[in-house]
């Protein structure tokens, strides 16, 4: 598992972009058969990718968690970005089709992850924050997902955010995680920008063009840097950051957010003329 220490503001902004990308991109989300976990100390977060192709693949506890078992004090958000896949929770199976969510409850013990066909594996993309509270297991389809239209053509920024863990559909402990898609000829998110000190989030960017990039804007509103982030990889935005993007074509991304609340709208706007 690899480890991810904060980084003060301060410490931020002197940051070139080989030591903004070791410490904020999570470049390799998949891999083949395994599970790729990212541990951060940011709201100690676990942000991960697992791909099981030929085998099935178990989740396990171990010394960074100081658990038997992964979930044993904490809470996981699924999306499915890949091709049909099945995922055992205490010997009950979830199927997951491609955009279907699984929230996974705190206690859950033995949970494994197969693909329905290994030519087009599942890509079970998942977030997980620690938990005080067993709520049940929920799976939520891409149907059953709450869908929330914004933003307009002629801002570029027409998209739907689909709702998957959120007071809304579903209880869980701290952990809130959705699906925004951008609409064609649309190539922003979440401009004009905010921040919220009571939450972190991650985005994951995916179905995007091999050539194409998304360049994710981060850092304090009058110190804003960027990352240039590829398909299917993942940026960490601590609480301090605002967190928005651009593409050079149209993208979906996935947002996981942990921390002192759920409430979505509980953010700190930033005026466009303090952008620097």
């Amino acid at each position: 598992m690899d480890i991810r220490h904060p980084v003060h503001p301060e410490h931020g902004k002197t940051m070139d972009t080989e030591a903004l990308r070791r410490e904020f991109l999570v470049a390799e989300v998949f891999i083949p058969d395994e599970i790729q976990l990212i541990y951060s100390h940011v709201d100690r977060i676990i942000v991960g990718g697992i791909q099981p192709v030929n085998k099935t693949l178990a989740l396990a506890g171990g010394k960074e968690l100081g658990a038997d078992y992964f979930l044993e004090g904490r809470e996981m958000g699924l999306i499915n970005v890949g091709g049909a896949g099945t995922v055992t929770v205490d010997e009950k199976a979830y199927q997951l089709e491609p955009e279907d969510g699984l929230y996974l409850s705190m206690g859950s013990k033995d949970v494994t992850f197969s693909s329905a066909d290994p030519q087009n594996p599942a890509l079970f993309y998942c977030n997980s924050a620690p938990a005080h509270h067993k709520y049940p297991d929920v799976k939520i389809t891409f149907k059953e997902a709450r869908p929330v239209e914004m933003g307009e053509d002629k801002t570029l920024n027409r998209r739907v955010i689909y709702q998957y863990l959120h007071p809304n559909v579903l209880k869980t402990c701290q952990l809130s995680m959705g699906l925004t898609k951008l609409a064609p000829g649309s190539v922003w998110n979440t401009m004009p920008v905010h921040t919220h000190e009571r939450r972190m989030e991650v985005y994951f960017y995916f179905n995007m063009e091999e050539k194409n990039v998304v360049f994710h804007l981060m850092g304090k509103p009058d110190e804003t840097r960027h990352l240039v982030v590829r398909n299917q990889q993942a940026v960490i935005s601590p609480s301090w950051s605002i967190h928005s993007g651009v593409g050079t074509a149209s993208y979906t991304f996935i947002w996981g957010m942990a921390g002192e609340n759920k409430t979505f709208t509980d953010m700190d706007h930033v005026d466009m003329d303090a952008l620097k």
